[in-house]
């Protein structure tokens, strides 16, 4: 049996903990790191992850900020939220982290998205702007260009590869499943105790059939609106709190070109002048938040962006 196994305690620390909060059609998992005791008025970060992950992709960002209470969920759809309802897409995503964030009783706080989750905080920024202080997106938050593909539902497999393919294998059990990730170029060569707690916690069901955690039809739904969703669209060009967009140097399978080539940076940031663009040097699409170099650099940004 996988299902319902705790992360490594020595990946996510003391300050670790995880909690359920009531939302549309159940309840929406969700961990928090604390900050570390003695520290008063600690600022809240809410960390958000991409489209087939799980708040496990932050705990290597979390341990660099002992002094900031650091809000994660699992997105609905993903991770143990992996049985709450459709709709899904990024207006019932930020709906839900704005429920999240009154349920500890949040007045504010600043926003990291990674991928998907970057464009969520967009939205989150749009639809309840009191919420939030500031934006860091990590490659994402800007659309996509779409693939080249003829029908939608091949959209995800276009952009992702293996890692969409995935959702709908069946897998014997956890060395199977670190054995498929130890193959992904992005996360293979990198691998660390982070990545190894990040892949076991993705696994449900019981051996010897075991399942990803996130649901293929949440992917679906969830990549279109990263092309050309009008919510995306909409809170972009509604854009009014501070915002970082960060870019990986590689792309989703380590390969040179990145999720945003040169062009699409250049394009985007003449579209929205406010934003404020950067690149981390030698990290994937992946590796920006769960490597050691990425969230290492990430961490003077996140830290510009506190309340």
């Amino acid at each position: 049996m996988v299902s319902g196994q705790d992360p490594s305690a020595d990946v996510v620390g003391p300050r670790y903990r995880e909690i359920e909060v009531p939302v549309r059609g159940g309840a929406l998992h969700a961990a928090v790191w604390e900050p570390e005791e003695g520290v008063e008025d600690a600022p809240t970060l809410v960390a958000i992850h991409g489209i087939t992950s799980s708040h496990m992709a932050w705990p290597e960002v979390a341990v660099l900020l002992p002094g900031v209470r650091v809000i994660a969920p699992d997105l609905r759809g993903r991770g143990h939220s992996n049985d709450l309802p459709a709709p899904y897409g990024l207006q019932s995503h930020a709906d839900d982290v704005a429920g999240l964030l009154r349920y500890l009783d949040i007045q504010v706080a600043t926003v990291v998205g990674h991928s998907m989750g970057a464009a969520v905080g967009v939205v989150l920024a749009d639809r309840h702007p009191e919420l939030v202080h500031a934006l860091v997106l990590v490659d994402g938050g800007m659309p996509l260009l779409p693939p080249a593909v003829a029908e939608p539902e091949a959209m995800a497999e276009a952009v992702l590869g293996s890692a969409a393919q995935r959702l709908e294998m069946t897998f014997s059990g956890r060395d199977a499943y670190r054995a498929f990730w130890h193959d992904h170029p992005a996360l293979g060569p990198y691998w660390s105790d982070s990545v190894a707690a990040y892949v076991d916690y993705d696994l449900e069901g019981e051996e010897p059939a075991t399942q990803p955690r996130t649901r293929v039809e949440a992917l679906q739904e969830d990549i279109r609106e990263l092309v050309d969703g009008e919510a995306l669209i909409t809170g972009l060009e509604r854009l009014r709190h501070p915002s970082a967009w960060v870019v990986a140097a590689r792309g989703l399978h380590d390969e040179a070109t990145p999720l945003y080539p040169q062009a699409a940076r250049e394009h985007w940031a003449q579209q929205f002048p406010q934003l404020s663009v950067s690149e981390i040097e030698d990290v994937n699409h992946y590796t920006i938040v769960m490597g050691s170099n990425g969230p290492a650099a990430l961490e003077k940004t996140i830290r510009a962006a506190l309340v």
